[in-house]
């Protein structure tokens, strides 16, 4: 009898091709990250990098205009290969160069792209100066000289020119300074303080004493301003043309072309201070963002402090008290559903709920004097981070819920065989063991709440506040203020500047910075959490 010879199964790995897909897919989402990061931190980084100037002279055209310009300064910023036909004046595969020549109140544009074949010669010049100007961007000239207040003038070939220079822009700077504390502090309290006497309805010679001093401040405001007006500071552009600056409209001036590595490197941490630090100006596309990052950081710390409350207490009562069935099932879906509701949603109900419903209440009942100017009845810093709360209440929620599961069932039947209740057991077994995946859905709200912009465009955010919403004028804490937020300067840089170029840059540096001011928010409450995790880490949990 012939056996029946069976080939043998081949028996095959299952699995194993998927681990590689869902490797590589891994490898490419990093890549992915790491590329989008790189890209944001060269590009913002390099703003503040002292980049040299460049004198380019261009070919002379028996075609030109009377108005263009034989002669142009500035920081070569682009540099691309533009495509031609090979036929006319311009050849096949020409380079051309973008410009930034500054003094956009001299030529009306602060960027200019010129084609590599109708340059004749480019140097670098040592005198050349970069002027930092309270407006117009910055001006790009050589030094002519100085008229001061008292009739005398001073050449730019003098001994000790450049630090007289130097001088009289830091006096300028202290002037201006003086008058900002003035307008900003001492005039801003004494109208608080006004308006709260008028809402009391308080006899009028408290009222004209104040007023008094709020002429006296004013006067001397005006005077000072006036003073900086005197000082002019002559320059000249590359092509000849001489232009007049006050002082007091110069921030800062620097010779690029002198600078060694080590210069370059004290001016970069100039400029990255000076962004951090002042405040923005000319739309936004010069200055620091300083009013941004202070709002962010307060928005997002009382967003924090009103949604955790909420979402844990919702949490423990879904896990922990509510009896498990049909209805509790039906509100996990409805929590579940709010976390993929679109964010402008949210920022409509913020808006009608909040602002309008509430505040509108508030006002009627505590600032009734003030209307129909609203006071709480308009967005704010409180409305914004309440809008925002809502928004990520449930990742807290679902965090909270997850973490409150995770705690063996042992630990609580060990709490409550000792004679504890209920809530001794949640409160000193459950929520220590459970305050990590707490505070893990705390990480995740805040890295989606400081992100967000379309919600808070309708509940608060400006494009420019005249004071932040923590100062110290009284009480102190503004909740009522608008305020100014890193997304939504960077949503302004991008599509609302009058000069998209010049405002290119600062896109890449605020992105840069709100991604710092997030991951330090999160690396925050990731110390906590692991700090938790350890005091409360045993062999049980």
């Amino acid at each position: 009898m012939t056996a029946n010879l069976q080939r043998p199964k081949v028996v095959r790995t299952r699995g194993e091709p998927y681990v590689w897909i869902c490797s590589m897919g891994l490898a490419i989402g990093l890549l992915m990250v790491t590329a989008l990061l790189l890209l944001i931190v060269s590009q913002g980084v390099s703003v503040f990098w002292p980049a040299k100037v460049a004198r380019v002279t261009l070919k002379v055209d028996p075609k030109a205009t009377p108005g263009d310009i034989p002669v142009l300064a500035g920081r070569i910023v682009k540099e691309q290969h533009r495509t031609g036909h090979g036929s006319g004046d311009v050849p096949a595969d020409a380079k051309e160069w973008q410009l930034f020549v500054g003094n956009r109140d001299a030529y009306g544009y602060s960027f200019k792209w010129v084609n590599s074949s109708d340059v004749a010669s480019v140097d670098y010049p040592s005198e050349l100066l970069v002027i930092e100007r309270m407006g117009y961007g910055d001006a790009i000239g050589t030094p002519a000289g100085l008229d001061l207040a008292d009739g005398s003038k001073i050449e730019a070939s003098a001994p000790g020119f450049t630090e007289r220079l130097t001088a009289l822009v830091k006096e300028a700077g202290h002037r201006q300074a003086e008058i900002e504390k003035i307008e900003k502090k001492e005039i801003g309290s004494l109208s608080s303080r006004m308006v709260h006497l008028k809402q009391r309805q308080a006899p009028e010679a408290e009222i004209a004493a104040l007023q008094a001093q709020y002429e006296v401040l004013a006067a001397k405001a005006s005077q000072l301003r006036e003073r900086g007006k005197t000082d002019i500071f002559r320059y000249r552009l590359v092509a000849g043309e001489e232009r007049v600056l006050p002082l007091d409209q110069i921030v800062d001036f620097y010779r690029p072309n002198e600078l060694g590595f080590f210069g370059k490197l004290g001016r970069f941490f100039h400029h990255f201070w000076g962004f951090l630090s002042d405040e923005p100006r000319e739309a936004n596309t010069e200055g620091g963002i300083f009013p941004a990052i202070f709002g962010t950081f307060v928005m997002t710390l009382l967003m924090s402090m009103a949604v955790m409350p909420f979402g844990i207490v919702a949490a423990i009562y879904l896990r922990e008290y509510a009896k498990q069935g049909f209805t509790v099932q039906l509100v996990r879906i409805a929590v579940n559903n709010l976390a993929g509701v679109p964010s402008i949603v949210f920022g409509v109900f913020g808006l009608g709920f909040f602002v309008y419903l509430i505040g509108g209440a508030i006002d009627d009942v505590f600032f009734k004097s003030a209307l129909p100017t609203p006071t709480f009845g308009t967005g704010g810093v409180l409305w914004a981070s309440l809008t925002l709360a809502l928004m990520t209440v449930p990742v807290i929620i679902v965090a909270t819920e997850e973490a409150l599961a995770a705690v063996p069932r042992g630990a609580r039947e060990a709490s409550l065989a000792c004679g504890a209740s209920k809530w001794q057991t949640i409160q000193r077994v459950v929520l220590p063991a459970s305050a990590s995946g707490i505070l893990t859905g705390l990480i995740l709200a805040m890295a989606r709440g400081a992100g967000e912009v379309a919600p808070l465009m309708l509940v608060g955010v400006v494009k420019i506040a005249p004071s932040l919403p923590l100062d110290g004028s009284f009480p102190f804490f503004h909740l009522d203020r608008k305020f100014m937020h890193l997304g939504f300067h960077i949503y302004d840089l991008g599509f609302q500047s009058p000069d998209s170029e010049a405002a290119k840059p600062m896109v890449f540096a605020t992105t840069l910075f709100l991604i710092l001011l997030v991951v330090l928010l999160n690396l925050s409450a990731i110390l906590i959490r692991e700090r938790l995790r350890r005091k409360y880490a045993t062999g049980a949990f």
